[in-house]
């Protein structure tokens, strides 16, 4: 048996779990940016258009 088995496969299992969590980290990302998008069209909408100036 190799001594450096398990080093390699605890490495290995380290980035697997770096992995999951930048890909993780990235879907909350966008899920957050597509939530900040729609309140603020939704304020948007809300809100009355202000008046043209007819000078």
């Amino acid at each position: 048996m190799n001594p450096k088995d398990p080093i390699k496969k605890a490495a290995t299992a380290a980035q697997s779990r770096e992995d999951r969590l930048k890909s993780a980290l990235k879907a909350n990302l966008a899920r957050r940016k597509a939530q900040a998008r729609a309140r603020s069209g939704d304020e948007a909408a809300d809100r009355p258009e202000a008046p043209e100036d007819k000078d």
